[in-house]
């Protein structure tokens, strides 16, 4: 075994892996669920993903203060991780109201539990190693993604209905949960100074840049059942769920493989290859819906597969190398909550917008996102 690699952090990569392989089935799922079987407009699925996502931000902020303070990041990690099957009875809904409660209840413990394990996992990295770590934490996230979108796929070829289907996921995210519980916890959380980071310049001005472009990222953020909807009303629902395969693969290795490269300027690599190409997918997706030119369509979500592979490794590695470890899990909770507010604005925004049409909720994206781009790079600090 590697030695940035030791058990704990396997551990808590495949609680992500097993958790993924679960619940993804049902984000993949959630669109085709409300607007082609539940028969709802396409800006109930916005308003869903907006209160799941948006109200996750006290959520994950309440998390991360719980996991500094006298319970400890790992009983919240489990706490929260246990309650996510919630998720799993969304199939049962009769009505959107139904389905909106169900799903905002699962995705809050989702993101109460986040913080907490994203601060588990940075203690057990050094500065120099945390983006290979994180990098390493999204591949098997992503790696789960894929497996519930090929599970999925099954399931809709053989014509299983949906609350089937979504009830099978309670038996990953239930492993998920049991990962964590052999996660052997530090108790206390002592800075190194001996190991600085030269790459991003640890002040407070760093961390108020990374929150604020975040949170504006979250306004461009949409919930990736967007463009499966896209694909599905262009092509069918499987071609539409395989899309999300790809941009979930992509986003794997481009996670991975960026962090594993130490030499990288971290802040600009989230700049452009994270923020800015998300920009250029979203544009690239609306361009395409608008000219019917379908082969465009999986470029964009490729491109889109990639950005979040680099948001998802360099967002909380940038955190974890600017914060006090006594503080990382309210840290990592803000991060969280500032990602959500974005979405709870974004996903109705893009539902109301690709109600009246499509191409201009992702231009509406794109515009957002590449703001995020600019604002990261004027308002932080780094070293060379």
């Amino acid at each position: 075994m590697d030695k940035w690699l030791n058990k704990n952090i396997l551990l808590l990569s495949l609680s992500a892996f097993f958790a993924d392989s679960g619940y993804q089935m049902i984000i993949a799922g959630l669109p085709l669920f409300i607007v082609l079987y539940l028969n709802e407009p396409v800006y109930v699925f916005g308003i869903a993903t907006a209160i799941g996502y948006g109200g996750g931000a006290l959520f994950g902020y309440l998390g991360g203060i719980l996991a500094d303070g006298r319970y400890g990041r790992k009983k919240i990690a489990i706490l929260g991780n246990s309650l996510i099957p919630i998720l799993s009875f969304i199939g049962f809904a009769s009505n959107a109201v139904e389905a909106i409660s169900i799903f905002s209840t699962g995705w809050w413990a989702r993101n109460f539990r986040t913080p907490a394990r994203r601060a588990m996992l940075s203690d057990e990295a050094t500065p120099q190693n945390k983006a290979k770590v994180f990098g390493f934490l999204h591949a098997l996230d992503i790696g789960g993604t894929l497996t519930a979108v090929t599970l999925l796929s099954l399931f809709l070829y053989i014509n299983l209905k949906f609350n089937v289907i979504f009830l099978i996921s309670i038996i990953p995210i239930t492993i998920s949960t049991l990962c964590i519980l052999f996660v052997k916890e530090r108790k206390k959380h002592v800075e190194n100074k001996k190991l600085e980071d030269k790459t991003v310049k640890t002040n407070s001005k760093v961390f108020r840049g990374i929150i604020l472009s975040t949170m504006l990222y979250g306004f461009s953020f949409y919930s990736m059942g967007f463009p499966v909807l896209t694909i599905a009303q262009k092509s069918t629902d499987i071609y539409g769920v395989l899309a999300y395969g790809i941009m979930m693969l992509v986003s794997a290795l481009a996670g991975y493989l960026l962090g594993s490269v130490r030499s990288i300027s971290k802040t600009k690599a989230l700049a452009y290859l994270g923020y800015g190409l998300a920009g250029v997918g979203s544009l690239t997706i609306g361009i395409a819906y608008e000219l019917s030119f379908n082969i465009a369509l999986y470029i964009g979500a490729i491109v889109l597969g990639f950005s979040l592979g680099a948001i998802e490794t360099f967002e909380p590695t940038i955190i974890a190398l600017v914060s006090k470890a006594k503080e990382l899990g309210k840290n990592m909770g803000a991060l969280t909550s500032s990602r959500s507010v974005g979405l709870f604005a974004s996903n109705i925004i893009m539902g109301i917008l690709y109600f009246s049409n499509p191409t201009y909720s992702y231009i509406y994206a794109a515009v957002i996102a590449f703001s995020a781009s600019i604002i990261i790079l004027i308002s932080t600090i780094e070293k060379d």
